[in-house]
């Protein structure tokens, strides 16, 4: 079973959906059978890797509500994270682009590494308040789950992985990505947003009830069949 994930770093609720999917495939019997990959998506392509602004002061300015509102907003998010066992510090959170955070998720695929690098950054931009968009900030990042910062700093100074970027967002759009998380299993079912963990264990359940059905058919379908040269 295959589950694709669009998502960005500077998403609370892709952290928190992350971790509700999780726990739903802690009780699925097949757990070991499902291919999980993440897929990039940016919030805001055009954000600067260097900002002044905090999370609440951006937010301000781009949905129009008081600062006490945001604040309020903050709050519940904050509540929902604790939920699911993660220590948001929204008042930490570094401003930048994801551009590059995302390329370096791209790099540690090819190394094994992509799960470990998505909870890092994330972790490192919620939980930390690390800066996820400068090169040292992201290599030193990196070596903590065992990837080389030589190599990763000669990465990030290239233009290396922009393209798988661009291609994600891009797929992300056919498919009807419209917000992030976005979750989409064997291309057929997708669940948006950070939704309960029994919603989860459903749609696997159900993907994987007719993944069995279907591998049933194909069997059946196989003993009519001459395969051996009898016939």
């Amino acid at each position: 079973m295959k589950v694709e994930i669009w998502s960005d770093i500077a998403c609370p609720f892709c952290y928190i959906g992350k971790r509700k999917f999780e726990q739903a495939l802690e009780q699925f019997a097949d757990r070991d059978e499902v291919d999980v990959t993440f897929k990039s998506f940016q919030l805001d392509p055009t954000a600067p890797i260097h900002s002044e602004q905090t999370m609440n002061e951006m937010l301000v300015e781009k949905k129009g509500m008081s600062l006490k509102q945001v604040e309020q907003m903050q709050s519940h998010v904050t509540m929902q994270a604790k939920e699911v066992g993660l220590d948001y510090h929204l008042d930490k959170a570094q401003m930048t682009n994801t551009m590059n955070a995302h390329r370096l998720i791209h790099f540690a695929k090819e190394h094994g590494k992509m799960n470990e690098m998505k909870e890092k950054l994330l972790q490192s931009y919620f939980i930390d308040g690390e800066h996820v968009g400068e090169i040292e900030s992201l290599a030193n990042i990196a070596e903590q789950i065992g990837l080389d910062k030589e190599a990763v700093n000669q990465m990030l100074s290239s233009n290396r992985y922009e393209a798988e970027v661009q291609h994600d967002m891009q797929e992300g759009v056919q498919i009807g990505v419209q917000g992030v998380p976005f979750f989409v299993i064997n291309r057929k079912y997708a669940v948006s947003g950070a939704q309960p963990s029994n919603v989860f264990l459903e749609v696997l359940n159900k993907v994987n009830e007719e993944e069995k059905q279907q591998e049933k058919l194909n069997i059946i379908k196989q003993g009519d069949a001459c395969t051996d040269g009898s016939c």
